[in-house]
């Protein structure tokens, strides 16, 4: 497991697992607070190619469309190497949003990292 720093307090415990990068996110994201966002996961994605970026959401309780479109720009970097999108951990609230946006038929929604890695 190697570690990977990032500019901010918003991706926190970011590291490699074999070819998975998995991180947590802290905080409410908003229109403010995305761009950190933004610029800690094309931080985490920058000269690595990895299979899935998992994403460990329990401390986030609110997320807006800023949110979602970084996510979405997350996603489309992957898909160049073929990687995934995975977001667990859930609270009920942002799991809706992202249902209501139809996500979830591009970004995989899993309760535990550990089924993240296991996909």
């Amino acid at each position: 497991m190697v570690q990977i720093h990032t500019n901010t307090d918003m991706l926190i415990n970011a590291r490699e697992e074999g070819s998975a990068v998995v991180a947590e996110i802290v905080g409410d994201i908003d229109l403010h607070r995305s761009p950190d966002l933004r610029g800690d996961i094309m931080l985490v994605l920058d000269g690595r190619k990895p299979t899935k970026l998992i994403l460990k959401c329990e401390q986030v309780k609110y997320m807006d469309s800023s949110a979602i479109a970084v996510l979405v720009e997350a996603l489309q970097k992957l898909r160049v190497f073929k990687g995934q999108l995975f977001l667990t951990n859930l609270q009920p609230r942002v799991k809706g949003l992202l249902e209501i946006a139809r996500l979830e038929s591009i970004i995989n929604l899993v309760d535990t990292v550990e089924t993240a890695l296991k996909r």
